[in-house]
């Protein structure tokens, strides 16, 4: 087997634009991440659903003649 050939493994401090931070392992030594798990609407519960549904009626009106 080679010698070397694997990249240098690091305990690495991820940190978010909200704040959070962690430590995780990666090759590299520090990373910065927009969302988190802490920030991300889908996991706070934050995620407003009339929103999604208000988007999807108006996708259905624009896209209504094509169907027909």
């Amino acid at each position: 087997m080679k010698q070397d050939i694997q990249p240098k493994y690091y305990q690495c401090k991820v940190t978010c634009h909200c704040g959070n931070t962690f430590v995780t392992g990666s090759t590299k030594e520090s990373i910065t991440v927009e969302t988190c798990s802490l920030c991300h609407p889908f996991y706070t519960g934050k995620e407003k659903a009339a929103q999604a549904r208000g988007r999807v009626e108006a996708f259905n009106k624009r896209y209504a003649n094509f169907a027909k």
